[in-house]
């Protein structure tokens, strides 16, 4: 875990993810949040009372920002907008470019952003025999075509993100989880848990050309504490853990050379839908 007394921030501390992170990192955390009212499940956690700071931000008000980061080490930023619609991904970029510049002037250590796998395997040129690598993006103008704004986002806002650092020399580190199941921890499911319920009820379409595996909440919350904590691990970390899919197992190695041991995915499966009986999305 981080050290004990750093203070870091998790920007996006209210979500799914987020609030996994905050679970694993209750030692002193800042957590930033764009709607006071989805924070009682945080205060609830152990350790809560008197290690959690709640802050309330907006992504594009750069002044909000500056308050959440004062005096943490690290800035874990998970906060993204959730409205699906074409051209939702400006407020994402902004965002992105807002917490860097605080963390930069904040004299933050790193950054860990939280992106996709969706940033990274969404294209129509998609080889079989090919190994999709740190290197590979997704392919924005396919996915104007066929109108899949979520991956335009999360791309354009991790490429904001390397942008960054070449200009400005902060430390930045991106983790790419693919479909994020499990246990939910907040009031609200996220979308990856919305659309494996979907499946569990008989969805049977699917956008073409896309690929995620599946992946545990309490893992990418994990991947991004050792990224932190290794100085060594940069660049992107794709994430999933199904088996025999090539294209996603070299990040996957990278983070068990840290010393993550992946949930199984039949752990998955069963954590995720009893979440979802739990909550009633499911019977």
């Amino acid at each position: 875990m981080a050290t004990e007394g750093e203070v870091v921030c998790v920007t996006g501390g209210s979500g799914c993810i987020g609030s996994w992170l905050v679970r694993l990192l209750l030692d002193t955390v800042q957590i930033s949040v764009k709607d006071e009212s989805e924070t009682k499940h945080l205060e609830a956690l152990e350790g809560a009372e008197t290690r959690l700071r709640l802050f309330q931000i907006d992504l594009v008000d750069y002044g909000s920002i500056v308050s959440a980061l004062n005096g943490c080490v690290v800035v874990f930023h998970l906060a993204s907008p959730s409205t699906i619609e074409n051209n939702f991904w400006t407020p994402a970029i902004k965002g992105t470019i807002n917490v860097l510049t605080a963390a930069k002037e904040a004299g933050v250590s790193r950054v860990v952003v939280t992106s996709s796998m969706l940033a990274m395997t969404t294209s129509a040129n998609w080889r079989d025999d090919v190994v999709e690598a740190e290197d590979y993006w997704t392919d924005i103008e396919d996915c104007k075509k066929k109108g899949f704004w979520y991956p335009i986002s999360k791309t354009l806002a991790e490429k904001a993100a390397w942008d960054f650092p070449k200009e400005k020399g902060l430390d930045v580190v991106v983790v790419n989880p693919g479909l994020v199941l499990g246990p939910v921890i907040p009031p609200r499911i996220n979308g990856s848990m919305l659309l494996f319920g979907s499946l569990l009820q008989g969805r049977t379409e699917a956008p073409e050309d896309l690929f995620m595996g599946f992946v545990h909440f309490k893992d990418v919350a994990l991947a991004h504490i050792l990224v932190y904590e290794n100085k060594s691990a940069t660049g992107r970390l794709p994430k999933d853990t199904q088996p025999r899919l090539s294209k996603a197992t070299l990040g996957s190695k990278r983070l068990r050379d840290l010393g993550l041991q992946f949930i199984p995915v039949e752990q998955i499966i069963k954590d995720a839908v009893e979440s979802l009986k739990s909550r009633g999305f499911i019977s």
